[in-house]
């Protein structure tokens, strides 16, 4: 089960490296950021209400007392980080673009001890440090911010809004199906966008046409569309959401990361861009920092609330209804 386990997010994590790249084929042929997110989510939100209606429709339960969450779900975890994290592609290179979002695990790792006064290993926290290191040289802060600013503010935002998805995840029990939740998120953040994205107004004759991206391959955009819907969205949530099930949380985001590394090799191989030495290398310190900020949070444990002499030291906290400590659920998830 582990290795099958292994196998399901290293999938998902390739496959959520096509999104970036297929939506500025969107973006080329005319359509905002914001026009592309709610294509995406539409799309992709429709075909698995569709087949989940058909096949399992049980899976679309949602139990009343888990709206709110789903709201909140549907508002930060979905519509937010795909919408934050599209406007940030049209400024920033993909590759710089996905190593903000992934600064989400130090972010988890902050929220875990200073909100939820979790005691976290020396390693948490020497990761965080290495993450913010490595993310100064990603944009050359000694430069005056070389970078877009605004791009950077909107990709951290990303990376904030995909950490409060991980810290869903201690809600997120058997009382809601993984697929009915990945289905109610994706149609909702689309529903939401609507009055932003103003689908009556959207281009659509942009999917009869082929576009070349500056030094990129030429595709046809419903091709780029399709291929981020079917591969980039509903197999790489599925998959993802799955792989989490069957891994320790620490393991599981720690295999989903790879979608920063899969990311800025499709934008090199599709879109044609590249990163710098600063970016590269600053890329690897992030990497790591985020790396060993999971990896830690795995061995969390509650802080006493109280001083040693009311009583012995605590164990683990208890446990979420997957099972697993709630610091280590929290550093899970997959990404977007």
């Amino acid at each position: 089960m582990r290795y099958a386990g292994l196998a399901l997010a290293f999938v998902s994590s390739c496959c959520f490296g096509f999104s970036g790249p297929m939506a500025k084929y969107l973006i080329e042929a005319g359509m905002t950021p914001i026009e592309a997110v709610w294509t995406r989510m539409a799309g992709a939100g429709l075909l698995l209400l569709a087949v989940l209606v058909l096949v399992r429709p049980r899976a679309l339960r949602i139990p009343a007392s888990r709206l709110p969450f789903l709201a909140l779900y549907v508002v930060m975890a979905v519509a937010g980080v795909q919408t934050l994290y599209f406007v940030a592609i049209t400024r920033l290179p993909v590759g710089i673009a996905l190593l903000l979002e992934f600064m989400a695990p130090v972010m988890v790792v902050a929220w875990v001890r200073a909100v939820r006064r979790i005691r976290l290993a020396r390693a948490a926290y020497v990761g965080a440090v290495v993450a913010v290191v490595g993310l100064a040289i990603v944009v050359e802060a000694w430069q005056g911010m070389r970078l877009d600013a605004l791009g950077v503010l909107l990709g951290l935002l990303a990376g904030a809004c995909c950490a409060g998805y991980f810290l869903m995840n201690d809600s997120f029990g058997d009382d809601i199906d993984p697929l009915g939740l990945i289905a109610w998120g994706m149609t909702g953040a689309a529903v939401v966008l609507i009055p932003f994205a103003r689908p009556w107004d959207l281009p659509w004759e942009a999917f009869t046409l082929s576009v070349t991206p500056e030094g990129g391959l030429t595709l046809p955009v419903l091709g780029a569309y399709l291929w981020m819907v079917l591969v980039a969205t509903v197999i790489a949530y599925i998959l993802g959401i799955y792989a989490v099930r069957r891994l320790s949380a620490a393991v599981g985001a720690t295999v989903a990361t790879l979608e920063l590394i899969g990311g800025a090799v499709v934008a090199w191989g599709v879109l044609g861009e590249t990163l710098g030495v600063f970016q590269i290398v600053g890329g690897v310190l992030v990497l790591s920092g985020a790396l060993l900020a999971q990896t830690a949070t795995a061995s969390a444990h509650p802080e006493p609330e109280s001083g040693p002499e009311s009583g012995p030291e605590p164990g683990p906290g208890p446990l979420s209804a997957r099972g697993e400590p709630p610091a280590a659920e929290a550093a899970q998830g997959a990404s977007v």
